[in-house]
């Protein structure tokens, strides 16, 4: 058990010399298999938003102790992350949804007329291409932009091109 731990358990307070280090093995390990974890989750709800094939994973960081395995796959799964991200920000005819978003009103709009979002999706538009968003954020209104885009483009890749937003793609001169 390390010093903070048994100060803690014994009721006291931790002091700054009492804090274990990254050097302390009990308490390394386990944060950078926890920094690990977020990092893949991360890299997962990317790949999962845009319809990438899922990164697989074995749980060698769990199994093996070393730390420098530790530290490789932390950077791995980092770079993931960042190369994932960086991804979803750059969706595809960016500009075109960019448009149709300013003619129809604030990512957070929800207006009572039963369309959300920045991209006035309606209710079954929502459930056929973003159900898993739906269920867990609930309504578009209560996406991120980057998610309401993608699942946009997820419409326009099944074959609905721009119709879906007909005056504002009009407008915006895609149809």
């Amino acid at each position: 058990m390390c010093a903070a731990s048994v100060v803690l358990a014994a009721g006291g307070t931790a002091r700054a010399q009492d804090v274990p280090t990254v050097s302390d093995p009990t308490v390394s390990g386990s944060t950078v298999v926890e920094r690990i974890a977020k990092f893949r989750e991360e890299t997962w709800r990317w790949q999962r938003l845009m319809r990438r094939p899922r990164t697989p994973y074995y749980g060698y960081p769990e199994r093996w102790t070393s730390e420098v395995f530790r530290q490789w796959a932390l950077e791995v799964w980092r770079g993931r992350a960042l190369r994932m991200r960086a991804a979803a920000g750059s969706p595809p005819r960016l500009s075109a949804w960019l448009c149709i978003h300013r003619r129809e009103g604030p990512w957070t709009a929800n207006t009572g007329n039963g369309y959300y979002g920045g991209l006035q999706m309606d209710l079954t538009f929502q459930r056929m291409y973003g159900l898993y968003l739906l269920r867990s954020k609930g309504r578009a209104h209560r996406w991120t932009p980057t998610e309401q885009i993608w699942i946009a483009v997820r419409a326009y890749r099944s074959g609905r091109g721009f119709y879906p937003w007909p005056n504002a793609a009009r407008a915006c001169g895609l149809i």
